[in-house]
């Protein structure tokens, strides 16, 4: 069966286009051709609405009222996926916070058994943690804390289907063991570290390939000491993931940062709790009951505990509060996370051959519909 969706304005590699029809064939883009010449088993006429690639998150503690740290199961992955995918969503890592050794082992074996049964959207697992710096722990349970033996290393580097994201302190963990670990194709991240700019450097040559949530649980950047701030805007290699909610990071701070570094490099994250997607404001983390106020998520001492963004939010954010063409804010939701993650050549464009993840969107960034692997959204979205 073929589907053209019509009379969209549709963001291409170059850029906005309001006259070409989007083919999908098999859960891939078919074709790429005039509106005139669309031809398919069903015609959808869009409207004029936006039509862009689907969001990808590589950071998702939690929705749906799930957290995946409390049930690291096939079932709560699903929930997670499906409150997002309401806010344009199509691709994720369901994020596990720092926690005991079963818990990791148990969400990985989930990740695994998500794949068998098709869970849609789900693009592998991000462990944040515990391999961090009790110094800049942020919500983390420091007791969880350590530096890797040999049996998490082969639990972690062991063969796996789909992305696998570490991030670690490399401040806390020998250049050794990051080497090991982007040599077994695990993508690594610095966050929620102490250390200065040189052992960044030195990291970062191991193979530390981006820095989770820029600027918060880090060392700051300051005149004589860059620290991981500024080694993170001095690499040209490395990505940066932003929760551009207005609360994490001053949008001054997260405008001069994309400023500062070359275009494709910087992609949106949620960090998002279980209220994302759900009617209870309210969750549990460590034991500690956390309710968002003012769309915030603080724990009861002040401390920022994940957050209550969507990816439809953070675009729009991007757009109103950093000042960001609507373009540069949908890739960096969408193309560059996926480029991270090295699945760019099937996932984050609209592009002949690549994955049908598609999101139709108002001009207010609401989402109206979507597409995963061109199986349509069964649920009406929610308005946000």
């Amino acid at each position: 069966m073929t589907l053209a969706l019509t009379h969209a304005l549709v963001l291409t590699a170059h850029g906005w286009r309001t006259d070409l029809a989007v083919v999908l064939e098999g859960g891939r883009i078919r074709a790429l051709v005039p509106n005139a010449e669309a031809s398919a088993d069903t015609v959808r006429d869009l409207a004029g609405l936006s039509l862009v690639p689907g969001y990808i998150d590589v950071q998702v503690n939690g929705g749906g009222g799930v957290l995946f740290n409390t049930a690291p199961t096939v079932e709560t992955i699903r929930a997670i996926g499906a409150a997002h995918r309401r806010f344009g969503t199509t691709g994720f890592l369901p994020t596990l916070i720092s926690d005991d050794t079963a818990v990791m082992r148990a969400a990985l074996a989930a990740v695994d058994a998500a794949f068998e049964a098709g869970v849609p959207g789900l693009l592998g697992v991000h462990l944040e943690g515990p391999w961090l710096a009790p110094e800049r722990k942020g919500v983390h349970d420091a007791k969880w804390f350590h530096v890797p033996g040999e049996a998490e290393l082969e639990m972690v580097c062991a063969p796996h289907r789909g992305v696998r994201l570490v991030t670690l302190a490399p401040d806390r963990v020998p250049h050794a063991v990051i080497n090991r670990l982007a040599a077994a194709g695990v993508i690594v991240s610095a966050g929620h570290t102490a250390a200065d700019y040189a052992t960044v450097r030195a990291a970062l040559a191991a193979g530390v390939r981006g820095f989770t949530h820029l600027f918060n649980a880090m060392t700051p950047f300051g005149s004589r000491e860059p620290g991981v701030v500024g080694a993170a805007l001095d690499d040209r290699e490395a990505w940066c993931g932003l929760i551009a909610d207005g609360h994490h990071v001053h949008p001054a701070s997260l405008r001069n940062a994309i400023a500062a570094r070359p275009r494709g490099k910087m992609l949106l994250v949620t960090d998002a709790m279980p209220p994302v997607g759900a009617a209870d404001p309210s969750y549990v983390l460590n034991g500690e009951t956390i309710t968002v106020k003012d769309g915030i998520c603080r724990t009861a001492d002040g401390v920022l505990a994940g957050s209550a963004l969507d990816m439809a939010s953070a675009v729009r954010n991007a757009v109103q509060l950093l000042g960001l063409p609507l373009d540069e804010a949908v890739r960096m939701a969408s193309s560059y996370p996926a480029d991270f993650l090295g699945l760019g050549a099937s996932h984050g464009r609209i592009a002949v051959g690549c994955r049908a993840d598609l999101v139709v969107m108002d001009a207010d960034c609401r989402v109206q519909h979507s597409w995963i692997g061109g199986v349509a959204m069964q649920e009406p979205a929610l308005p946000k």
